[in-house]
């Protein structure tokens, strides 16, 4: 399939940005969609991470209905969500949040669950959820100061961005490291290429 149709990502995160770059994949326009993220009353996080994802790309399908300039254009969206058991460790915006999830998932296992949805340019819509258990050392009180003094933790799920300073946190892992960073690029390209996205003339020629 030719280089015609568009991929919007509606995102603004520059990690999944870099992901997509990976893949050989620029984004033709970075939708950032402004939704409510907080949890329903007992939502599992697999589940949230599902209807935000696919919210995520209702709304920025709402945004560009009516734009020729887009019409015909792939929709990829995607959320991630950082849980204990069931407790939702949300998106870090104040140290003391940061310290409370750093606490909580120091020596302990924790699951990563990435939503992507795939709106397809004849409207199909196409889900997968993905997730990835991490287990992170016992972190000492040092370790969390200087971690907090980084500022790495802001605005990041669980209060913590695996491809950061916080990869030497991470004692095991088991699943997609791409899933954590944000976007599980082999699930992914997966569903992109199962739905006539052509990934693979991107790629640059040597």
């Amino acid at each position: 399939m030719a280089l015609k149709y568009k991929l919007i990502l509606a995102s603004g995160s520059p990690r999944r940005v870099d992901l997509l770059n990976q893949a050989g994949i620029e984004p033709s326009r970075l939708m950032p969609m402004d939704i409510d993220e907080a949890p329903r009353k007992s939502e599992h996080p697999r589940s949230l991470a599902r209807r935000l994802s696919a919210e995520k790309a209702e709304a920025a399908l709402a945004a560009i209905k009516g734009d020729i300039t887009w019409k015909g254009s792939y929709i990829l969206s995607a959320d991630t969500v950082v849980a204990v058991g069931r407790r939702i460790l949300g998106k870090a915006e104040f140290a003391d949040e940061a310290l409370n999830s750093l606490h909580l998932l120091s020596g302990r296992n924790h699951m990563v669950y990435t939503g992507v949805c795939l709106v397809t340019p004849d409207r199909k819509v196409r889900q997968k959820i993905v997730e990835t258990k991490v287990r992170f050392k016992r972190l000492s009180g040092f370790e969390i100061e200087n971690y907090l003094a980084s500022g790495q933790w802001r605005g990041k799920a669980g209060a913590y961005g695996i491809q950061g300073l916080a990869g030497t946190f991470v004692q095991k892992m088991v699943g997609s490291y791409t899933n954590v960073v944000g976007l599980p690029l082999y699930e992914t390209i997966l569903l992109l290429t199962g739905e006539g996205f052509d990934v693979h003339s991107r790629w640059p020629e040597g």
